[in-house]
Parts: C-alpha cells; sequence; structure tokens
C-alpha cells in the first residue's frame, strides 16, 4: 500500500467518525424540536412526522458506527507496516486512530 492509500484511509475515519457525530447531534435536535412540538400543542401530523425523521436518523446510527469500526479496523492494521516508518502519514494516521477510536 502507498502512502498516498494509507491517507486516503486515515481520511474515510475522519469523515466516518464526523458524521457519527452528526448523527448523534441530529437525534439530540429531533428530540428537542419533537418535545417543544408537544408542549407547544402542535397538530398530530406535525409531531408524527418530526418522529418519523427521528426513526430515519436512528436508522442511520448502527450503519455508521459499523463503517466506523470498520474503518477504524482498516487503518489500524496498515499502520503496522514498516514501509510507513517515520512518514507524515503514519503520524497522520496514528493521532486519527487515538482521536477517533469508535465507542
Amino acid at each position: 500500500m502507498t502512502l498516498r492509500e494509507l491517507k486516503i484511509k486515515t481520511n474515510v475515519l475522519k469523515r466516518i467518525y464526523r458524521e457519527n457525530i452528526g448523527y448523534a447531534q441530529e437525534e439530540q435536535q429531533q428530540l428537542k424540536r419533537i418535545d417543544k412540538l408537544i408542549a407547544d400543542g402542535a397538530d398530530e401530523a406535525d409531531v408524527r412526522k418530526q418522529k418519523e425523521v427521528l426513526e430515519d436518523t436512528l436508522q442511520m446510527i448502527p450503519d455508521v458506527q459499523k463503517r466506523l469500526a470498520k474503518a477504524y479496523a482498516d487503518l489500524e492494521d496498515k499502520v503496522t507496516d514498516p514501509a510507513y516508518a517515520d512518514s507524515e502519514e503514519l503520524k497522520d494516521a496514528l493521532q486519527a486512530l487515538e482521536e477517533y477510536k469508535p465507542e
């Protein structure tokens, strides 16, 4: 594997991690939005629609977490290659593995 491929795998891990964080934030926003609609006495159809949006978000979370774990494992396997020793890409990859460990 080339240094370019190592850099790509590092960026894939970072992107999927951000996506995972985004879905978690979206879940919290939807919960707040639903609570506010209920508190304001909004139409039942509006509440139901927001609950559907929340369900869509919740369905994406396991998939993103699975992809995150796979990206982490892929990168973890690649950093042990001695061909990358002392490269900037390896330093970035190791830092990403430390920062973006799946929960």
